[in-house]
């Protein structure tokens, strides 16, 4: 029996039975159709059985993935919290959790309301919380089920009046726990200096309503073309973070039974793994709590290059696999070196890089470019400019392609920065390695 996706115990039912109308990005509808019933159906995108431009995620790399940083984890006694803004999809949620994590980790409260309602119940908010609205919802929450583990952030003195006199009011009868950010000079949220984090840390000892439930940061804002300063300036940040655990619990400022120490993005969360193990002698112990979230579909561009480094350091030959792709079709073919491709900026990511083309197929005539399934373009084609609708493939001059390639063909294209993908598509189809539909997931942004 084929493995499918786990659910973690998520409320997920109510996502298969619901009926999905005609235009649905990527669905070839001509009527309503329970959403439940899409791998009924038996639709393979190489056959152009699909929509296009559709977005994919391939299982068996999901599935990877998932074992992978689950004894990524185990082996450097650190738990994960993965940040759910990169995919905000309920189905992967329930998968993450289902193989180890911890919680989930998201970046605003409207985020953390659509993961509570599908079942999520341990948050850590890696942001500030100041909107009255946002702290009254997130109080809510916490009032109205005892069982919900929330914990958000704060780097001012000011932040933390805000939250105490917020929760002071609602009579909430347990504390809000609070991570005191460490960030970086020039960038965005955090103290700028461990003598600020230590200044924020006292205010929260002595608010009302709140307690200090750990030390946090986020490294991956040292990212450098300068991969050995890079490493460096990570290793030093995260020693930091360290630093001001033990300076806080020497200063008895900590709440709770335990002491959450958390950073960790997706591009090195090994080097935030290794600084953070073994810190021990406290007054309580020390949970690390990674938060990478591009690790389940990693990409074929900035997480594939730098999680490369990762399989390095970790001394490891198979390390994440690239998940999601984006394939559309050739629309146009006005000069011999330029396609003209049914996919724009509304469908794939263009802020790090542009989509990297990577597969032609052309369907119907699965041999047509010497092969049954999907083959390899050349090395230089290349994606050189995207509009709203379209992008623009470059073909080397010369090259068979500059002939071969008709209107109707299949473009497959990897992506770079997942997390800009995911929030153009409410749906996504999730594919075997031959490319036929098992079933889809949910976005929610």
């Amino acid at each position: 029996m084929d493995r499918l996706l786990p659910d973690g115990g998520l409320a997920l039912a109510s996502l298969g039975e619901q009926v999905l109308q005609p235009g649905v990005k990527g669905l070839p509808l001509t009527e309503p159709m329970r959403q439940g019933a899409i791998g009924v159906q038996r639709w393979n995108v190489l056959r152009g059985d699909t929509s296009y431009p559709v977005a994919l995620l391939k299982e068996s790399a999901l599935l990877h993935n998932l074992d992978w940083m689950h004894s990524f984890c185990a082996r450097h006694g650190a738990v994960l919290a993965p940040h759910g803004k990169t995919t905000m999809c309920p189905q992967l949620f329930g998968a993450q959790i289902a193989n180890g994590a911890w919680g989930m980790t998201l970046a605003t409260a409207a985020q953390v309301q659509v993961a509570y309602r599908f079942g999520v119940r341990r948050v850590l908010l890696a942001n500030q919380l100041v909107a009255p609205s946002d702290i009254h919802a997130m109080v809510a929450l916490m009032k109205s089920d005892p069982r919900f583990e929330f914990m958000a952030l704060a780097d001012s003195e000011a932040g933390v009046h805000r939250l105490s006199q917020a929760v002071v009011a609602s009579r909430l009868e347990r504390p809000l726990p609070l991570l005191v950010e460490l960030g970086l000079q020039g960038k965005r949220a955090g103290c700028r200096t461990p003598e600020q984090a230590m200044a924020v840390a006292r205010a929260i000892k002595k608010a009302p309503g709140v307690q200090l439930a750990g030390i946090e940061g986020y490294e991956g804002l040292l990212h450098s073309h300068d991969r050995h300063h890079a490493v460096e300036a990570v290793q030093a940040f995260v020693a930091q973070l360290v630093a001001l655990v033990r300076e806080a619990d020497k200063e008895k400022l900590f709440g709770g039974e335990q002491i959450v120490l958390s950073a960790g993005g997706s591009a090195y969360f090994d080097l935030v793994a290794r600084g953070f193990a073994g810190v021990k002698g406290l007054s309580r112990p020390v949970l690390p709590v990674l938060r990478s979230g591009c690790y389940l579909t990693n990409d074929h561009g900035f997480y594939q290059d730098l999680t490369q480094d990762v399989d390095q350091r970790e001394h490891v030959s198979s390390g994440l696999r690239p998940a999601l792709e984006v394939w559309s079709m050739v629309l146009s073919r006005p000069e011999p070196d330029l396609a003209i491709l049914s996919m724009g900026k509304r469908d794939a990511s263009y802020d790090m890089e542009l989509p990297l083309p990577l597969y032609v197929h052309r369907p119907g005539e699965p041999g047509a470019f010497g092969a049954e399934e999907a083959v390899d373009l050349s090395p230089g084609c290349r994606i050189d400019k995207m509009n709203d609708q379209h992008a623009y493939l470059r073909l080397p001059e010369g090259d068979p392609l500059c002939t071969s390639l008709q209107v109707g063909d299949l473009i497959g294209c990897g992506i770079s920065h997942p997390c800009t993908t995911f929030d153009k598509w409410p749906l996504l189809l999730v594919v075997d390695d031959a490319y036929t539909v098992r079933y889809a997931v949910n976005t929610f942004f």
